[in-house]
């Protein structure tokens, strides 16, 4: 039962964070200012939005999400960019298909994306989930990842506390009665294709959640300069924080006065801010924006 409270209590809390960031979407909005439309990828019909003009930046919502997730720091990321918000397979108003949720697959569906789109390259930003998709993206399809961004998210499963990761185990159909009452299913059930669904999701989602895996190797093989941001109070551990900045490169050695030894990784800790809350956060937004605006990085 604690396990499953645990599931529950994050799941509320990101079910809260998604209600208000639809509340925002839907006062911030002005006829016109968002262009969307749906891409046949893979069997899908992935949706897709589109807010500012400038170079691509791809944004990837977390688990159990939607493009509502990014609300709140939309206005300072399509700022001199082409935001494109993506809703991931079985999430908001992405129908389901006959094929299992997988980091690999959804990675697959945004380089589709992206050629539906005929975007040659683009910044791929990603949340919780939605950064090991990012993360999967520029392992497989490193050519198309200009500047990559991962927010709470770790490159191996251990990398999350261990009672994170005891609740995690605990995802599935069995949470839905619990969870219909919350915000987060009502965000669900008002821009799904198919709100009868929602207890696959879960199940998908449990199912993913619950994959072990370990993507050190891959990492250290990431050439896209690449910004890795977590909250002081994150569900991932301070030193797996600190490994995966390693792996692709940082910590090194001292960068030197002129700066010359500084790596093409950047790791932000931000303050006072968790798994639940960092993806609303101001402080968040300028730190994204400041790093995609910033000098290009030698390529490893």
């Amino acid at each position: 039962m604690m396990m499953l409270k645990g599931v529950l209590t994050g799941a509320t809390a990101a079910g809260m964070m998604l209600a208000i960031s639809a509340f925002a979407l839907a006062q911030t909005r002005q006829p016109g200012s968002v262009s969307s439309g749906y891409a046949p990828v893979n069997g899908l019909k992935l949706y897709y939005e589109i807010h500012g003009t400038g170079e691509p930046l791809i944004l990837l919502h977390g688990g159990l999400g939607s493009t509502e997730m990014f609300t709140e720091i939309l206005p300072v990321l399509s700022q001199g960019h082409r935001a494109i918000a993506v809703d991931l397979q079985a999430h908001g108003r992405t129908g389901d298909i006959d094929r299992p949720m997988s980091f690999d697959a959804m990675a697959d569906d945004i380089a589709a994306l992206m050629k539906h789109l005929v975007l040659e390259k683009a910044d791929v930003m990603g949340y919780s989930i939605g950064g090991a998709v990012a993360l999967r993206t520029a392992v497989r399809h490193p050519e198309i990842v200009r500047k990559l961004v991962l927010v709470s998210t770790p490159f191996k499963h251990d990398g999350w506390y261990p009672e994170v990761s005891a609740a995690m185990s605990q995802m599935g159909a069995g949470a839905a009665g619990v969870l219909k009452q919350t915000p987060l299913y009502q965000v669900y059930s008002r821009v799904a294709p198919k709100p009868a669904d929602f207890p696959v999701l879960l199940d998908k989602v449990g199912d993913l959640i619950r994959q072990d895996y370990d993507w050190s190797k891959d990492v250290a093989g990431i050439k896209s300069p690449t910004l890795l941001v977590f909250g002081d109070a994150d569900a991932v551990r301070p030193e797996h924080m600190v490994r995966f900045f390693e792996l692709l490169g940082g910590g090194k050695k001292d960068a030197g006065w002129d700066g010359s030894g500084i790596s093409n990784a950047r790791l932000a800790i931000l303050p006072g801010l968790t798994h639940y809350n960092i993806i609303s956060s101001a402080t968040l937004a300028s730190t994204v924006a400041s790093f995609l605006e910033g000098p290009k990085a030698v390529h490893k």
